[in-house]
């Protein structure tokens, strides 16, 4: 059986969507190809880097990518969205789909020191982590 296509998107591919490209891959990765996109990158957050190395997922090997890089050549069984602009900003994409809004606050939008923001990336990839689990029990 082949695998299904996932694509994650938010808006700046920096943070929230390769936090769970990337859990995606480790929770489904025998079942689903996973990517993401932005609909405006801004290359791979430190902190997505550094948080993710914490639970044993490096990430080092992502990039931030803009969605027409796969818009129009790759099918997608799953468009997962995981903020509001970039819900409201995606083109139609072609081809079936389950389109599906998964929004996850911006950690990369908090100020504060080298801890409060390391706190944050970890509060919402472990949101991030909780919310593909369960989506993952119910595709079974």
């Amino acid at each position: 059986m082949s695998k299904l296509n996932i694509l994650v998107l938010c808006t700046g591919n920096s943070a929230r969507s390769q936090i769970a490209e990337a859990l995606l891959r480790k929770h489904g990765g025998d079942r689903f190809n996973v990517y993401s996109a932005g609909t405006d990158p801004k290359g791979m957050n430190p902190y997505t880097v550094r948080t993710m190395n914490e639970i044993g997922i490096d990430v080092g090997a992502q990039r931030s990518k803009h969605l027409n890089e796969y818009l129009g050549t790759l099918g997608v069984k799953y468009l997962i969205t995981v903020c509001g602009h970039a819900d409201e900003n995606c083109p139609v994409w072609p081809g079936p789909h389950e389109r599906l809004f998964w929004p996850f606050e911006d950690p990369a939008a908090c100020n504060g020191s080298d801890d409060e923001k390391l706190e944050k990336f970890r509060l919402i990839r472990n949101q991030i982590e909780a919310r593909v689990k369960a989506w993952l029990a119910e595709q079974k």
